[in-house]
C-alpha cells in the first residue's frame, strides 16, 4: 500500500501551471482577499486592516513581533499596518510593565466593536466558497489543508537549515 510518503505529483517536464495545486491556491487566495476586502469596505475596513483586529481580540498576538511571524509579514509592513489602524483609533500601542522594550497591541473600545464584524464577514465568505460541498468535503479539505500546511512548515525548515 502506498501511503503517499515519497509520492511524486508533479513532473518538470510537463507541468501544466492550471493544474498546480500551489497556483489554485494563490487564485482562491486572491479571490477570497477580493471578497472579503470588498465587503470589509461597509465596515471601513481593509482587508489588511481586520487581521490585527481579530487576531488581538481572539488572543494570538499581543506584539507587533507576534503579528508578524502569525500572519508571515514582514516586521516593516505590520508596523506600517498597525500605524494605519492606530491612526484610525482602532488599535493602542503601550510599552510594556514587565519589559520596557516591548511594546503591547490591544484594541480601543472602536477597535473591539470592528474586531465584532470580522468572524460573521469571514463566515459569509468561506460559506460561499464551500457552496455545493458537504459538511464531511469541508471537514476533509480543512484537514488536507492542516496536512499541507504542516508539510510547508517543514519544508521550511528544512529550506532554513540547508541555507
Amino acid at each position: 500500500m502506498n501511503d503517499g510518503a515519497n509520492s511524486r505529483f508533479y513532473d518538470g517536464d510537463n507541468y501544466q501551471i492550471n493544474d498546480s495545486i500551489g497556483f489554485l491556491m494563490r487564485q482562491i487566495v486572491g479571490i477570497f482577499s477580493a471578497a472579503i476586502d470588498d465587503r470589509m469596505a461597509a465596515h471601513d475596513l481593509t482587508d489588511a486592516q481586520w487581521k490585527p483586529l481579530i487576531m488581538i481580540q481572539l488572543g494570538q498576538c499581543r506584539t507587533a513581533a507576534e503579528l508578524a511571524r502569525l500572519t508571515c509579514s514582514d516586521a516593516g509592513a505590520v508596523t506600517r499596518l498597525l500605524d494605519r489602524v492606530e491612526a484610525k483609533g482602532l488599535v493602542r500601542r503601550s510599552r510594556s510593565q514587565q519589559d520596557r522594550r516591548v511594546v503591547n497591541l490591544e484594541l480601543t473600545e472602536e477597535g473591539d466593536r470592528a474586531a465584532q464584524v470580522v468572524p460573521h464577514v469571514l463566515a459569509d465568505v468561506l460559506n460561499a466558497l464551500l457552496a455545493g460541498f458537504s459538511e464531511a468535503e469541508a471537514r476533509q479539505l480543512k484537514a488536507l489543508l492542516r496536512r499541507m500546511l504542516d508539510n510547508a512548515r517543514d519544508l521550511r525548515k528544512s529550506s532554513a537549515v540547508q541555507a
